[in-house]
Parts: structure tokens; C-alpha cells; sequence
């Protein structure tokens, strides 16, 4: 009888490459069961909410009565909303003030504190500017809302020390945004101080060595070494601020409230107003596709404009 059995080549191959197989594919499953609970919150809180919302554009709904139709109605109206254009003016305000104070302070400190000093001042420094951060920014806004009270304030009384007539921090049109800019500059740099300062550490030693035996100094050092060299991570952290400046509600809310009339109020205030205060679920959803159509925008541009400036090794 002839036998039917491959070749112990053939057949070792053959068994090769089925047990190559299993194996991956376990490692893929294995895969794709330890990323589920991360996949399932990212499409529960995530992809779900915005396919909602996009379908709540073309809504009628107040939350307590069945959702009607509405056509191009919410979208149409965006047009004619005066309002909005002045809140998003508010925003396009702070975005711009506190996005650039954050970046330049937070490497300012990041600079500061990379260099060589004793490592419990070190350690006291991080720390103290990074615990901010750390900390709930409705309390902190309390805080700075007892701080920058007109008539009883600390900042009020010690700008009197000086002479000076007390400023309405929160109560004028004129100082109710700066004051929600300084409010947020100061919680949010540590955070920005933390990612230059690692951009820092990340440059190899050697490029200041050369810097220095060529007879640079320290401003020419950092603008033509360390400015080259962090600009990647530069790009990260004004990308990422950017879009946190956008989306600005805690602080705004418990300082001034959007107040004085829409002096201070902001676009996430807004979108949150519609939707819980006057149960316009619709045209919010409309006023947040807006802001999410504006952050898409400004991302690509940042990441065609980054060709020009951001250099990588």
C-alpha cells in the first residue's frame, strides 16, 4: 500500500507554519480582549455622544418632551446669532492670551529649573508650581474669588498698599476676562513647566558642550540649540493648550459666571446654557460642532504650519 504521507520537510513546514499561525492569531485576540474595556469607553463616551449629537442637529428636543424634527433650523440660525459671535470672540480672547502666557512662562520655569541648584530647592520649586495642577479647579476658582473681591480682596488691599485705586476684577467688563486669563495661566503653566522640562532633559549634553567651546553664550545657547531641539515638544504643548483654552468652563463659571452680562462668558458656558438652562438640546449640539469644525481647523493648520518650524533629530 502506498503511504500518503508527506516528507518530513514538507511536513515539519506544514506544522511550522500552522502553529506560526495560531500563534498570532491568539496574540491578536489577546490583543483585542485587553483593549476592550478601553475601545468599549472610548465608543460609550466618545463615538456615541458625538453620532448623538450630530443627530441632534436636525432636532427639536427640551429633554422632557419626545425629540420633533427640525430640518436646517438649529444650522441656519447659528447665522443669525449675534450672541455667539461676541462669545466666541470672549473665547478667541483668552484662547489666544492664555495659550501663549502658558507656553512662554511654562518653558521660562521649565529653563529656570533645569539648571544645576540644591535638589531640595529643586524638588520644593516643582513642586509648588506643579500643585496647581493637581488640585480641583472649582476650589482653587473659590480661592481666587475671595482673593480678587473688590471691597475685601487681598490683591485689592495690596494694590491700596501702594496707592493704587482697587480694581473691579470680576465685576468689569474690561477685567472679568483678564482676570479669568490670570486665573487660568497660573493653575495650568506647571503642567506646561512638566512637558518642557522634559523636552529639556531630552537634549543630549554634548550640543551645549559644542556651543560653549565655539564661544556661545546663554542666549545664544538657547536660541540656537535648545529652541531647535525642544520645538517638538513646543508644538505638543501648544497644540494641547490650545484646545484646553477652548474648552474653558470651571473657572470662568465660579469666578464670574459669564459675567458681567456676556463680558466673560465662553463658548463651553454658552453650549452648556442652551443646553441645561434653556433645553435647547438641538441648537447646542449645533453651537458644539461648530466649536469641534473650529478645533479640527485650527489642528491641521498647527500640524501644515509645524513643517516650517518644528525640527526633529
Amino acid at each position: 500500500m502506498t503511504s500518503t504521507a508527506l516528507p518530513d520537510d514538507k511536513t515539519g513546514g506544514l506544522t511550522k507554519r500552522l502553529t506560526g499561525m495560531t500563534l498570532a492569531r491568539r496574540e491578536a485576540w489577546a490583543g483585542y480582549l485587553f483593549a476592550t474595556p478601553a475601545l468599549m469607553g472610548l465608543l460609550a463616551f466618545t463615538a456615541l455622544p458625538i453620532f448623538a449629537s450630530l443627530i441632534l442637529i436636525f432636532l427639536h428636543y427640551d429633554l422632557l418632551t419626545p425629540p420633533k424634527w427640525a430640518g436646517a433650523e438649529n444650522i441656519t440660525r447659528l447665522a443669525t446669532d449675534s450672541r455667539m459671535f461676541k462669545i466666541y470672540w470672549n473665547s478667541l480672547r483668552l484662547v489666544v492670551g492664555a495659550t501663549f502666557l502658558n507656553n512662554v512662562l511654562g518653558l521660562l520655569l521649565a529653563v529656570g529649573l533645569n539648571r544645576t541648584m540644591p535638589w531640595g530647592i529643586r524638588y520644593v520649586l516643582r513642586t509648588s508650581i506643579f500643585f496647581p495642577v493637581m488640585t480641583t479647579t472649582a476650589s482653587l476658582a473659590v480661592v481666587w474669588r475671595f482673593l480678587l473681591t473688590l471691597d475685601r480682596g487681598v490683591v485689592n488691599f495690596l494694590i491700596g498698599q501702594i496707592g493704587l485705586d482697587p480694581v473691579p476684577w470680576l465685576s468689569s467688563s474690561t477685567w472679568a476676562l483678564v482676570s479669568a486669563m490670570i486665573y487660568d495661566v497660573w493653575k495650568s503653566c506647571g503642567y506646561l513647566m512638566v512637558i518642557y522640562l522634559a523636552g529639556l532633559q531630552a537634549i543630549p549634553a554634548v550640543y551645549y558642550e559644542a556651543a560653549r567651546i565655539d564661544g556661545a553664550g546663554f542666549w545664544q545657547q538657547f536660541r540656537n540649540v535648545t529652541l531647535p531641539l525642544i520645538s517638538p515638544t513646543a508644538f505638543f504643548a501648544i497644540v494641547i493648550s490650545l484646545i484646553g483654552a477652548f474648552q474653558i468652563f470651571d473657572n470662568v463659571w465660579v469666578l464670574t459666571e459669564g459675567g458681567p452680562g456676556d463680558a466673560s462668558r465662553v463658548i463651553a458656558m454658552y453650549i452648556y446654557e442652551k443646553a441645561f438652562r434653556g433645553f435647547e438640546m438641538g441648537y447646542a449640539s449645533a453651537v458644539s460642532f461648530t466649536l469641534f469644525i473650529i478645533l479640527i481647523a485650527l489642528t491641521l493648520l498647527q500640524f501644515l504650519g509645524a513643517r516650517r518650524w518644528v525640527h526633529y533629530e
